[in-house]
């Protein structure tokens, strides 16, 4: 629940554990809200898009709040790579919590990846490992940067290579990152926007590279109205979705029990092929959407897994028409015209 958490390490990617907040806390943002719910419940990468003021700091800090406790195994694996790097875990309630990690995008490559000269030590992939690592003004990093995280994002893991020694450390987490939508920050709200076109299209191809392929889900959020804020009524509480979260992880874990993974969005085509079955309609529905977005091959399987997390939360067995619709709407930066 949102009390047990804690964030983790020090200098570089840490958030203090009061900084987190709780869902119940942030006004509005309903459909963000529920973007958050499904990310968290099958463990799919997530970029929140909106202006400045628009709580996607806070959203990604609340992100932390649902996600459901280390299993023993995940415990395990945390607990190595923190010990290796001299790092303490943040226990709360006698619980370790799952790692927040948030670094700057002027971070180092080895401070991203793992590295240094006598020893090699993990990096913020590293530590954030079965935790979130949030990216935050993502279309400023340099593509450098962006690269990097490509390999870990793929695979799960990282390697360092010296001229002596390799080693190997797990970095399999779940990437959140937040960005403005151009380059002033206010491009569909309202004539607040003082960018060219030509500026808004620069900004929206840096977000929608390559990278933009492996992020599962993408929010634009809105600044809540006023009358919102004013007369906040109590949000529902991340202890509640939490518990959505949790029973739809759980159905996770007995589906892949002998499959080796825990979650939707690590399936391969092998695996969806056999737990995503899709009824004649929602073949045609999504080769209708695919070829209307222009989405590639990966993006097409992105929403596949989405749809499977969405009837999961559903408590459903089979992939319906609602999810895939859902689930779709979920992919708006790799279209062929972004919003």
């Amino acid at each position: 629940g949102a009390a047990s958490f804690i964030g983790a390490g020090a200098a570089g990617g840490a958030v203090p554990a009061d900084d987190v907040m709780d869902f119940a806390e942030i006004a509005g943002q309903e459909a963000a809200r529920r973007g958050l719910e499904i990310a968290a419940a099958g463990s799919h990468n997530v970029i929140l898009v909106g202006a400045p003021g628009s709580g996607k700091s806070s959203m990604a800090k609340a992100m932390s709040t649902i996600l459901p406790p280390m299993t023993r195994e995940e415990f395990i694996q945390t607990c190595k790579i923190y010990s290796v790097s001299g790092k303490h875990m943040n226990i709360s309630g006698g619980m370790a919590m799952r790692p927040f990690r948030a670094p700057h995008y002027s971070a180092s490559i080895p401070a991203l990846l793992g590295g240094g000269s006598d020893t090699i030590a993990p990096g913020e992939v590293s530590l954030a490992h079965n935790g979130i690592l949030f990216i935050d003004e993502y279309s400023e990093a340099p593509k450098s940067f962006l690269e990097a995280l490509r390999g870990p994002l793929e695979d799960g893991e990282v390697t360092i290579s010296r001229l002596k020694s390799k080693v190997s450390f797990p970095a399999r987490f779940m990437l959140v990152a937040a960005a403005n939508p151009c380059p002033c920050g206010y491009w569909g709200e309202g004539d607040r926007c003082t960018c060219t076109p030509t500026q808004r299209a620069s900004h929206i191809s840096k977000l929608s590279g390559p990278m933009m392929d492996r992020i599962d889900i993408h929010l634009w959020l809105h600044p809540v109205e006023t009358s919102k804020l004013v007369r906040k009524a109590k949000a529902e509480s991340s202890d509640s979705i939490a518990a959505r979260v949790k029973a739809a992880r759980e159905i996770q874990l007995r589906r892949f029990m002998n499959d080796g993974i825990f979650t939707n969005s690590q399936m391969s085509n092998r695996l969806m092929h056999k737990y995503c079955h899709l009824s004649r309609d929602c073949q045609d529905y999504l080769e209708k959407v695919v070829g209307q977005l222009g989405l590639s091959a990966r993006g097409c399987t992105r929403i596949i897994k989405i749809a499977r997390t969405i009837a999961d939360l559903d408590s459903s067995a089979d992939i319906t028409l609602e999810h895939l619709f859902e689930a779709s709407g979920y992919r708006f930066l790799d279209r062929r015209t972004p919003v």
